[in-house]
């Protein structure tokens, strides 16, 4: 009942001052200004100040709206740690779709011989037999490849 009233007196006010400024023969501002005044009227025979003054004196509403806040405060949260931690969603995705794959060299147009043999034949476990071991300058040439690519 307040807030109708307010809502009426507000629009008269309005429709005052439009009349004021239509007289002052500024009739394209007068006009602005009764669109204006009529807004709060409008809003009273539509219901939606009942409507609205209905929500905001509900404790379950404001609930509501705590919870939604506390939702978007999460989601924030952890898109700011997602962001800090530098994994996204694409990172994750390219990451998983480069483990499925052989590995590559940057500069090699073929899959490293083995990287090869890896994939097709399964790994031993325990220590390597004589004559088996890896040579002592392929154990760095794939980190040697990503520093030269990124120029370091």
């Amino acid at each position: 009942m307040l807030a109708e009233t307010i809502c009426s007196a507000v629009s008269a006010a309005g429709l005052g001052i439009a009349a004021i400024t239509a007289y002052r023969k500024r009739f394209l501002t007068a006009t602005r200004i009764l669109a204006y005044s009529l807004v709060p009227v409008g809003l009273v025979m539509t219901g939606v100040v009942q409507w609205v003054s209905d929500i905001a004196f509900k404790p379950s509403v404001w609930i509501g709206f705590g919870l939604l806040a506390a939702a978007w405060l999460l989601f924030m949260t952890t898109r700011a740690v997602e962001r800090r931690s530098g994994s996204t969603r694409k990172e994750r995705k390219a990451a998983r779709a480069a483990g499925s794959r052989a590995a590559v060299a940057p500069a090699a147009s073929s899959p490293s011989p083995a990287s090869v043999a890896g994939a097709t034949a399964p790994q031993r476990q325990g220590r390597p037999e004589k004559g088996q071991g890896a040579a002592p300058g392929d154990d760095f040439s794939d980190i040697e490849a990503i520093l030269k690519k990124h120029g370091i």
